[in-house]
């Protein structure tokens, strides 16, 4: 049955608003504490020691949702291919981050809207027209604007190539975003979020013979506060969209840039020059571009 819109007057997109808010400034916080660690550890294992930690709310979250009969899989080719991706993604984010400012590698990120417009014709047999196109190729120019291409070739700039990690990693999450419309006509979110995690953490372990890394204690503290902001802008995501319309809660998901910027510069003394907030501009202006149709395609199609 469909469920009525949300009164304005209850206060849910209000609640909306603020969970994504929330969501975000968590999730940002989250990509700092895993940056100020990925000089002094193994990426997959980065990865396999958070997830430990993450595992505690999973099993928590499936403990509300009916317990074991809510991680039930029906689709394990579908599982399998969005864990793939997930752990694709993770690893060359992560890398970026290694590398790169904090603005910088989100700031790419911004670019999942436009790979997913590009890849829906493909994986899901959808038409885009071509104002969506012309959006998509204004958000690539804003890549090109970040990269600066004149560095390519040499100098100082060079180091800007590292930017191609955080653009894979956002491929990746618009391949696990597709997949995941598909998985949840027979998943239950907790399912998919369980296995998913399961994936990641595995993957991680696998890494251990290519070096390894005792953890100090301290850091452990940093990896434990990390999965637990992991887990909670998970949920405060899902909750936002929720209460509220995608129209409604995405663009707020862009308030994550000042986040980076903020933390980028208290924790790494990291600020974004005028090439990367240009481009950022473009990137993030394509994404709700590219928002605004969907949202006004998916009501035309409603109708």
């Amino acid at each position: 049955m469909k469920q009525p819109a949300a009164d304005p007057a209850s206060g849910q997109p209000f609640r909306a608003i603020a969970a994504v808010l929330l969501g975000v400034a968590l999730l940002a916080l989250n990509d700092s504490l895993i940056k100020s660690l990925t000089g002094s550890y193994p990426v997959g294992e980065l990865l396999f020691v958070r997830g430990l930690f993450v595992a505690p709310w999973i099993a928590l979250l499936a403990y509300r949702h009916g317990g074991i009969s809510s991680l039930r899989v029906r689709n394990w080719r579908g599982q399998a291919l969005r864990g793939a991706s997930v752990i694709a993604g993770a690893f060359l984010f992560v890398n970026g981050l290694r590398h790169l400012p904090l603005a910088d590698a989100v700031a790419v990120t911004f670019t999942g809207p436009m790979f997913i417009t590009a890849l829906a014709p493909l994986v899901l047999g959808e038409r885009v027209g071509w104002r969506r196109w012309m959006a998509v190729l204004a958000g690539f120019i804003g890549v090109l604007v970040m990269v600066r291409p004149t560095a390519l070739f040499g100098g100082a700039g060079t180091l800007q190539l590292a930017i191609l990690l955080p653009l894979g990693a956002a491929l990746c999450g618009s391949a696990r975003d597709l997949i995941t419309r598909r998985l949840a006509q027979s998943e239950s979110s907790v399912a998919v979020l369980f296995f998913t995690s399961a994936a990641v953490m595995l993957a991680g372990l696998c890494t251990a013979p290519f070096g390894w890394v005792v953890p100090r204690a301290a850091d452990l503290w940093v990896l434990a506060a990390s999965g637990a902001l992991v887990a909670g802008a998970y949920y405060f995501q899902i909750e936002a969209f929720r209460l509220g319309e995608a129209v409604l809660v995405a663009p707020f998901k862009y308030t994550s840039m000042i986040w980076a910027v903020l933390l980028g510069f208290l924790m790494f003394g990291d600020l974004p020059d005028g090439w990367t907030l240009l481009g950022a501009a473009c990137v993030i202006a394509a994404g709700l571009y590219i928002l605004r149709r969907e949202t006004r395609r998916g009501r035309a199609t409603a109708a």
